[in-house]
C-alpha cells in the first residue's frame, strides 16, 4: 500500500501514543495528510513533527473525544488545512482499572462509556458530513476501534467490555447508513498487541498474553495499523460493516497446550 493513499486526507483520534502513533505513520508513510489529535498536546505536536521530518504532511492538535466543539475544530482543521476528508480512525479510549463490576465506581464506569461509546459517536457525527461533502473519487472511510474482549468478554472489564461492544453496534448502523452514499465503516478488534501498557506489564505478562492466542505470541502494532490502512485502502472496496479481529485467531476458538507427547496416551 505504499503511497496508495496520496491524495487523501486523514484524521487519527487518539493519537498520542501506541496504534494511535503506528496508524497515523502508516497513513503518512502511505502519502496521506494527517491530523492528529488527542488530550496530550505535546505528543500530537511533536509526531506532526516527526512526519513532517520524514516528508509527510501532518497537523497536530489538542482534541478531547467526548466534547462535541473539540471533535467538530479537528474535523475543520482538516478541511481548512487540507481541503477536506477521506479518512477516519477512532481509536481513543479510556476506563477504570480492573475490578468486579459492583466495585466500579459509576463516575468511572461513565468515564469509560464517554470515551468509548459517545466519543465515536461525536467522531463519526463530524467525520461523515465532511467526507460527504469532498468531492471526489478517493475511498471515504471510517474505522473504529474496539476489541476482542468485545465478541468474547474478560472479567472485571465491565465498563470496557460494554464500551467495545457499543461500539461494534454503532458502526454497523453507521454502515448501514452510508452505505449508498460512499462512506464504508469498519471497526477493527484487536487481542493482545504488544503496546505501551502491555510492555510495562512485563516479559511475563508479555508471554502469557501471547500463549493465550493460537499463533503463541502477541500481535504488533504495525499489524493493526496495516489492517486499518487496508479497510481505508481501495483494495477493500466492497467492505462495511465489517468488524475484522487482530487476534492471532483467539476468535477462531481455543487451542489448548497439547496435553501428551506424541503417541502417549492414545491407542
Amino acid at each position: 500500500m505504499v503511497r496508495e493513499l496520496t491524495g487523501s486526507v486523514a484524521v487519527v483520534v487518539g493519537a498520542s501514543k501506541g496504534i494511535g502513533v503506528g496508524t497515523a505513520l502508516a497513513f503518512a508513510e502511505a502519502g496521506a495528510a494527517v491530523v492528529l489529535a488527542a488530550r496530550d498536546e505535546a505528543a500530537v505536536r511533536g509526531l506532526a513533527e516527526r512526519i513532517e521530518s520524514r516528508g509527510g504532511r501532518a497537523t497536530g492538535v489538542r482534541a478531547d473525544a467526548t466534547h462535541p466543539a473539540s471533535m467538530a475544530e479537528v474535523v475543520d482543521l482538516a478541511v481548512s488545512s487540507y481541503g477536506g476528508l477521506h479518512l477516519a480512525f477512532n481509536n481513543a479510549t479510556d476506563g477504570p482499572l480492573p475490578a468486579p463490576l459492583a466495585d466500579i465506581s459509576i463516575d468511572e464506569f461513565d468515564r469509560g462509556i464517554a470515551t468509548n461509546v459517545r466519543g465515536t459517536f461525536l467522531g463519526m457525527k463530524y467525520q461523515v458530513p465532511a467526507m460527504l461533502a469532498t468531492d471526489d473519487d478517493r475511498p471515504k472511510v471510517v474505522v473504529n476501534m474496539a476489541s476482542t474482549a468485545a465478541l468474547r468478554p474478560i472479567t472485571n472489564l465491565a465498563a470496557y467490555v460494554a464500551g467495545k461492544a457499543a461500539i461494534i453496534g454503532l458502526s454497523k448502523v453507521a454502515a448501514l447508513d452510508y452505505a449508498d452514499r460512499g462512506v464504508r465503516v469498519n471497526v477493527v478488534a484487536p487481542g493482545p498487541i504488544l503496546t505501551h501498557h502491555l510492555e510495562a506489564a512485563g516479559p511475563q505478562a508479555q508471554r502469557l498474553a501471547g500463549l493465550a492466542t493460537p499463533m503463541r505470541r502477541t500481535g504488533t502494532v504495525e499489524e493493526v495499523a496495516n489492517t486499518v490502512l487496508w479497510l481505508c485502502s481501495p483494495a477493500a472496496s466492497y467492505i462495511t460493516g465489517a468488524v475484522v479481529p487482530i487476534d492471532g485467531g483467539q476468535s477462531a476458538g481455543t487451542k489448548p497446550e497439547l496435553m501428551y507427547r506424541q503417541g502417549e496416551g492414545m491407542s
